[in-house]
């Protein structure tokens, strides 16, 4: 939240990711790695951000009578079995609605939030990229796939240097 960089916050092939590490340990929410986003419950939402449930609602509810998001766009119905037996339709929201939510709390964790996304934008923004080095250690595919990136993008560097130096000749021979 490119050249992938969101794969990078994959932590296992079970799809899991680690979002954010507050310092009370690290908050698991489900990954789509077709549609390149996460979801997560209101329960989850809520645990992340240290609020109620009618907290985080409450913000839902404000972004989308805003129309900063559309609903129907970060919102996914999902059936869900409980520790019943029972199984309810549950809505899961999307890492857009979760990003809006986390800068409308107000809470420590929150707060903790706010500075660790803050800190991802501004390295994208200035280094074009973000690397999680943790999960390249941990994933020998994630480390192949990073060196294989670099070096295609050395190759595209080497060629448009090329390219340079053949139309600064070219406009030389032309003068």
């Amino acid at each position: 939240m490119s050249i992938k960089a969101k794969k990078s916050y994959y932590s296992n092939t079970k799809d899991m990711l680690v979002f954010y590490k507050g310092k009370a340990g690290d908050i698991e929410l489900h990954a789509d790695a077709k549609k390149d986003t996460l979801w997560a419950t209101l329960d989850q939402i809520a645990k992340v951000f240290g609020r109620d449930k009618s907290v985080i609602s409450r913000h839902l509810k404000n972004i989308f009578s805003t129309h900063e998001l559309l609903k129907s766009s970060v919102v996914a119905k999902n059936a869900t079995t409980a520790a019943d037996g029972k199984t309810y339709t549950v809505d899961y929201y999307n890492l857009d609605a979760i990003l809006s939510v986390g800068y409308r709390v107000n809470s420590k964790k929150a707060t903790q939030f706010r500075i660790w996304a803050t800190n991802i934008l501004k390295e994208y923004l200035l280094r074009g990229f973000k690397i999680n080095a943790t999960d390249l250690i941990d994933s020998t595919e994630k480390f192949e796939e990073l060196n294989k990136t670099i070096e295609l993008l050395k190759d595209e560097s080497r060629g448009t240097r090329l390219k340079a130096k053949v139309s600064l000749r070219m406009s030389k021979n032309i003068l």
